[in-house]
């Protein structure tokens, strides 16, 4: 007797369904797996075997063979392990029912006491299932908050392999359960931060930029000695940034239930993801891959923040795999087993020391460095990276006076207001895009929607002219002169907005002149 069960694979952020086939032959005892499996799906059958036995069932002494359908797509992971266990349950005789069976989809791990463990990647799992008109799913208890957040389909949770053949033989009594759906506006409550723009002394002209890279989703780089604080005011850029929205919020939730890091407790991503990957980190770790092409950090970080700290001190190669993220807000990493695309719509906060002593330029402590040392330090960062961030800020050392204020500056909350209202226009000005931020406007939108006047142009002209622009500078000062503009409540981009919008490029000229 063959019997088919429903389950689910993963390909990127996306799930794709699997048809679990089970047929039990005459023959010598052995298991046998098929349909493109990897080392964790062949171990199966020893999972399998041992759950089956230690929830009470006999185990078949035939030759079994299991079909992961599609057969031409690679199967990962450990979630086939139920779906398996029901298949063999059902060839036999102890689910009593087949039809009972094909209403409902299975995913989760075994232990080798019956006991289902949880899985990764459930919450694309299960908008899968809503998509493709599964309408119930057992999945493990651990897994429970994930599918709170997921309408258009009916999951149940269970503990244990024996629970789940309990409920399809309709003797459930209460173990396996649907889950309660949640309202993401009541999970909302729980952004915290434990830091606000208020407590940065100083440093109004970089408070500016922050603000006006937060209003239009701009990358920006903080240049400065050390101490001057360039990594609190980084940190604090999360707190002035647009609430998630629940589409967001699905998306990112996405990739760190994927990537196994998704909190269990809650379920649901609620703040904009801040990534702060250390210098040393790996190619790999950056842009994602290694053996299961797994998300990287720009990948973790999408629809947040990628902070890297002291930027030139990170690898040549896992700076340059930046550039077309930038550009394109996805990655595809290619391997030879897989191509898989992740989405990497992030915003990038770096810092940096203007010299390897950290004080080039500074007005209150000598630079000792070389003028040789300097060009090569600074050289670290490549002329096409640098073009692709937006704002450029020098950030010098506070004053004795600025840190002994009494006062408070101006408060995260109160700076969100003013980036809401300008976010607020980019939502309506894009409404008929994929856009939801200047930042991201494509060269027809930039003609658009950046529409210069003759004094404007006069302006930009010579600013192209002096200082060497290259066209995608040309175009980014456009977009940052738009949400300047946009701050402003201005419909129209003035000569002002421009000028200020080049102050924030003239630094990496000045950097690499």
């Amino acid at each position: 007797m063959i019997s088919k069960t429903k389950s689910f694979g993963i390909n990127g952020i996306e799930g794709y369904m699997v048809d679990v086939e089970v047929d039990v032959l005459k023959g010598l005892p052995k298991q046998q797996t098929v349909g493109l499996p990897d080392a964790s799906v062949k171990e199966s059958h020893q999972r399998v075997e041992s759950a089956i036995v230690n929830s009470g069932f006999a185990y078949p002494t035939g030759r079994i063979i299991v079909n992961l359908a599609p057969a031409g797509t690679r199967k990962e992971g450990a979630l086939y392990d139920l779906p398996i266990a029901v298949g063999i349950l059902a060839t036999q005789g102890d689910i009593h029912s087949m039809e009972k069976v094909d209403e409902f989809a299975f995913v989760g791990e075994l232990s080798l006491d019956g006991k289902i463990r949880r899985v990764n990647g459930v919450l694309p799992i299960l908008l899968t299932a809503s998509k493709n008109g599964i309408k119930k799913v057992i999945i493990p208890k651990d897994n429970e908050q994930e599918a709170r957040y997921v309408h258009g389909v009916t999951v149940f949770v269970a503990e244990s392999l024996r629970d789940v053949v309990d409920a399809l033989n309709d003797h459930n009594k209460g173990k396996v359960v649907p889950v309660k759906k949640t309202n993401f506006k009541d999970v909302k409550n729980y952004t915290s931060y434990p830091l606000d723009m208020k407590y940065v002394k100083g440093q109004f002209i970089a408070k500016r930029a922050i603000e006006i890279a937060a209003a239009g989703g701009h990358n920006i780089l903080l240049i400065g000695p050390p101490g001057s604080g360039k990594t609190m005011l980084a940190k604090c850029f999360p707190t002035i940034l647009p609430d998630l929205t629940f589409e967001e919020s699905l998306e990112v939730s996405k990739i760190h239930s994927i990537a196994g890091i998704l909190d269990p407790a809650r379920g649901i991503i609620v703040n904009r993801p801040f990534r702060t990957p250390h210098h040393t980190a790996s190619l790999v770790a950056i842009a994602g891959g290694g053996k299961f092409s797994k998300p990287g950090e720009i990948s973790l970080a999408h629809h947040g923040v990628l902070f890297l700290d002291e930027m030139p001190e990170y690898s040549r190669p896992a700076l340059e795999c930046l550039r077309q993220p930038l550009e394109d807000n996805t990655i595809t990493i290619a391997r030879a087993n897989a191509t898989v695309e992740y989405p990497a719509g992030f915003t990038l906060v770096a810092s940096m020391n203007p010299c390897p002593c950290g004080n080039f330029g500074s007005r209150v402590v000598k630079c000792k460095c070389k003028f040789g040392e300097v060009q090569k330090y600074l050289a670290k960062l490549s002329g096409p990276l640098m073009d692709r961030i937006d704002l450029h800020i020098e950030v010098d050392n506070v004053t004795y006076d600025d840190l002994s204020s009494k006062g408070y500056g101006e408060s995260s909350q109160d700076i969100k207001v003013r980036v809401d209202k300008a976010r607020g226009v980019q939502l309506e000005r894009f409404t008929d895009s994929t856009n939801f931020s200047n930042a991201k406007m494509t060269e027809v939108e930039v003609k658009q929607f950046c529409a210069l006047d003759d004094e404007c142009e006069c302006v930009l002209r010579d600013a192209f002219e002096k200082l060497s622009l290259s066209a995608r500078a040309y175009s980014r000062i456009l977009r940052v002169a738009r949400t300047i503009a946009d701050l402003d409540d201005s419909p129209d981009i003035t000569a002002e907005h421009v000028t200020e919008a080049i102050g924030y490029r003239e630094l990496d000229r000045k950097m690499r002149g």
